[in-house]
């Protein structure tokens, strides 16, 4: 799965390689589920930044805590799900981060873990989205899709997030692409030899706790 990630990286840096305008954004060594995160769309104009809410709450839902059980998506099944399958052709998007973490269970205890790739270079996961209306209250959400482990992730956890980059990345968020398998064929693990993980301070465990010290080794 993916329950925390990070992001810190300049405007100029995130404009220029995604592709993308943004006014301001602000550094995050822990994000977690009900954050805001930094999405990318695609429209007739090109790639449209923007925030979404981390945790999908579809459309039809009664309540909207939902979303609290809904972070992930997996891709095998995606196609399949009600809550999932029509976004697949409909409402797709990037999630941009530049690590994310991952818990190993060891002897009882669990050990936080920082995945970085490319030497920590940006990256995007797929995503869904969806907007949720009832009365004056709107809600516009995501969710991260996760895929089997690569030989990296497999010694960490049984589930990844889908990594996409290039032509990949652009393909997701075509929404002129539609065909069902071709989508499901994008999401894959990352090839990990791109990828790098290191153990991280336990105070990664608690959302509150936010600053650069979360990403140092430990």
């Amino acid at each position: 799965m993916c329950g925390r990630f990070t992001l810190d990286t300049s405007i100029e840096v995130l404009e220029s390689e995604l592709g993308i305008a943004l006014t301001e954004i602000e550094p995050s060594y822990n994000i977690a589920p009900t954050q805001q995160v930094l999405s990318i769309v695609g429209t007739e104009e090109g790639r449209k930044g923007g925030y979404l809410q981390w945790g999908l709450v579809p459309s039809w839902a009664e309540d909207p805590k939902i979303g609290n059980k809904m972070i992930n998506a997996r891709s095998e099944t995606v196609d399949e799900k009600p809550s999932f399958k029509r976004l697949l052709s409909r409402r797709r998007c990037l999630i941009v981060a530049d690590s994310f973490y991952e818990w190993k269970r060891k002897e009882g205890d669990k050990q936080p873990y920082r995945i970085t790739i490319n030497d920590g270079r940006l990256f995007t996961f797929a995503g869904l989205w969806d907007r949720w209306k009832k009365g004056d209250q709107e809600l516009v959400t995501c969710t991260i899709l996760t895929t089997k482990p690569n030989n990296l992730m497999q010694s960490i956890h049984d589930r990844m997030p889908v990594i996409l980059q290039g032509k990949d990345q652009d393909n997701w968020i075509d929404s002129t692409i539609v065909d069902k398998p071709f989508l499901k064929s994008l999401l894959v693990p990352l090839d990990s030899s791109l990828m790098k993980a290191y153990p991280v301070s336990k105070k990664v465990n608690n959302p509150i706790n936010n600053d650069k010290t979360l990403i140092e080794p430990v």
